[in-house]
């Protein structure tokens, strides 16, 4: 619901939507290097509201979250594990963080946890409340987060949340990790309900990204560490702490939840909640019948949906940004680092030029209506405290895009219009793009078109668009047939961009390694970067920095739009809300039909 919930890290969203997979409406078109015209007007996505309004008196109710993909979801519900979105969709209404929120995205003291920061700010101190119950009944303990620690730190951990600079300052846990220590000396815990985390220096992402998912100890504890994430405990029979408990699962296909009357924070509004995976295709209709009262709901088709009667649209600016990739090097899981030996895209003025060759206004206007619009840092406008509204990012420039090729040895000489490698060698370029949707397949060929354009043979990989599970199986593993990838970040509550770009993050899926880079990271999480100013002068020559190096390219930014059953109420995308999932409730039995 809230974002906050659902981005509360940077690594908790690996965004779905790579390149563009919303369903179009009328996504067809002739000429592959235009993207289809819309005659409906642009949007703003500051003229909608953050909030459902609904008056109506809450009834005791069942509500249908429509998870709009075109693939089963996962089924890794759990937050130490889960790479992919909807199974983050799906772990926000029965599982939670310690910590609540507030408009800023820092943590504050009304959630199901209290914190301290001492003086020195390098040490915390966590209280959890005395009535918070895990499903099963059992209190979460201290040990719980505690346990949690131990599992992402473990050596046989899976998962690719150790990436974090906080989970990697904290004292001890190098020490931990390389299996030196058998527990982390700079985690204690002090009583039942206490515990305190310190860290070798302060980092001001404490108060925006400290990881707060405990993890059951008394139910998960028996299982093999390197077994955890495929286990039926997690992927058959999860438990939390949140409003809703997991009934039943359908792999890949729906989970049924029912109320935790035990809730800490009190009983929930709703009765239930089924979550059902839905094609972005059959969105639209699937909420006009009332099979949905609630969906994220894809961009491009929201010209075909405006005054659709039995739903409201709410909508912000989106934690996220859909960006373009370089295969640079590889990740060494034995070093747990990343290796930059691909020698393919080393010159920065070819990886410029494929930028200034993308045309990313047109697509964002025309079809997305201004819902999505060019994006220019790897900073998202979610953060204004940061973003620097002032870089250029790359805009349409196939001429400048056309001259870095030649300066950098790429040149036609065949006469073909295709250039090759500065060795006199063809030159392809191998791009994998997600499938999702009508609008997939075009928006692909229109990137490869555009690259085409200024003299660059780009193919998709095998010929074909990727589904959700195989494209990351195929980024993640640095599957070698993989040149060019496109795809999207959901950047999370912290602003610290280290664990999507540091040098021992395995989530930094270009593998680009750079010192500068090493060194404008640590100085964004230091301890003089408390001073906002500070951490703002430094953020801006990493933005700078990114967009010189481009070992991604930054290509839309993105609106975050909910359609919602006129029957549901108390439904916000707002940060500053301190709604829950708790408070959501319908004011009807059904949904409305159109």
């Amino acid at each position: 619901m809230e974002l906050k919930k659902r981005y509360w890290k940077f690594f908790s969203v690996l965004a779905g939507l790579a390149l563009v997979l919303s369903a179009c409406t009328d996504s067809t078109s002739s000429d592959p290097k235009k993207p289809t015209e819309q005659t409906a007007p642009k949007e703003d996505i500051g003229n909608f509201p953050m909030t459902v309004k609904n008056d109506g008196e809450i009834v005791d109710g069942v509500l249908t979250y429509g998870l709009v993909s075109d693939t089963p979801f996962e089924g890794t519900l759990n937050y130490a594990f889960y790479t992919g979105q909807p199974d983050a969709e799906i772990l926000q209404f029965f599982d939670e963080a310690l910590f609540r929120t507030n408009g800023d995205y820092e943590i504050t003291n009304d959630g199901a946890a209290t914190y301290e920061l001492s003086a020195d700010k390098k040490t915390m101190t966590i209280k959890i409340k005395d009535n918070v119950k895990w499903h099963d009944g059992e209190p979460v303990k201290a040990e719980d987060l505690e346990y949690a620690y131990l599992v992402i730190g473990h050596k046989d951990y899976t998962g690719v949340r150790y990436g974090d600079a906080l989970i990697q300052g904290i004292v001890g846990m190098e020490e931990y990790h390389s299996g030196k220590a058998s527990t982390i000396s700079g985690i204690k815990v002090v009583d039942e309900k206490t515990l305190t985390i310190t860290w070798k220096q302060a980092n001001p992402s404490v108060l925006t990204g400290i990881w707060a998912y405990p993890l059951p100890k008394h139910y998960l504890k028996d299982i093999p560490i390197d077994q955890l994430a495929q286990s039926d405990k997690i992927r058959k029979n999860p438990i939390g702490f949140g409003p809703f408990k997991v009934k039943k699962i359908v792999p890949g296909e729906s989970v049924e939840m029912v109320r935790n009357d035990d809730y800490y924070g009190g009983k929930p509004n709703l009765k239930g909640v089924i979550v059902k995976v839905v094609s972005p295709k059959v969105v639209l209709q699937s909420l006009k019948k009332g099979e949905i009262d609630i969906a994220e709901f894809p961009t491009d088709q929201y010209v075909g949906a405006k005054g659709t009667k039995n739903i409201q649209f709410v909508g912000k600016i989106d934690l996220a940004y859909n960006y373009i990739g370089f295969k640079l090097g590889h990740w060494d899981a034995k070093k747990q680092e990343n290796v930059m030996d691909n020698p393919k895209f080393q010159d920065k003025r070819l990886r410029q030029a494929m930028a200034y060759a993308i045309d990313n206004k047109s697509v964002g206007e025309k079809l997305y209506h201004g819902l999505r619009f060019p994006a220019t840092t790897l900073i998202p406008p979610s953060f204004p405290g940061y973003h620097d509204k002032e870089a250029k990012g790359y805009s349409y420039d196939p001429e400048k895009a056309k001259k870095l090729l030649d300066e950098a040895g790429y040149k036609d000489k065949d006469g073909d219009g295709l250039r090759e490698d500065p060795n006199g060698k063809k030159f392809t370029i191998h791009f994998l793009a997600m499938s999702g949707s009508d609008v997939a397949e075009p928006l692909a060929k229109f990137y490869m078109q555009c690259w085409k354009d200024v003299g660059l043979d780009v193919q998709l990989v095998d010929g074909r668009l990727a589904e959700f599970n195989s494209f990351y199986d195929m980024v993640e593993k640095d599957d070698p047939k993989v040149d060019v990838f496109a795809a999207a970040w959901g950047t999370g509550t912290d602003v610290d961009p280290y664990g999507l770009y540091g040098r021992n993050v395995m989530f930094n899926y270009s593998r680009w390694v750079n010192e500068k880079n090493d060194e404008l990271l640590e100085k964004g999480h230091s301890e003089q970067a408390f001073d906002k100013e500070y951490r703002k002068k430094i953020y801006n020559e990493w933005q700078a920095l990114m967009n010189e190096e481009v070992p991604v390219i930054p290509t839309l930014y993105r609106s975050a739009l909910y359609a919602v059953n006129n029957r549901v109420k108390n439904f916000t995308v707002d940060p500053s809300s301190q709604l829950t999932w708790k408070d959501v409730g319908v004011t009807a039995e059904k949904p409305e039909v159109e």
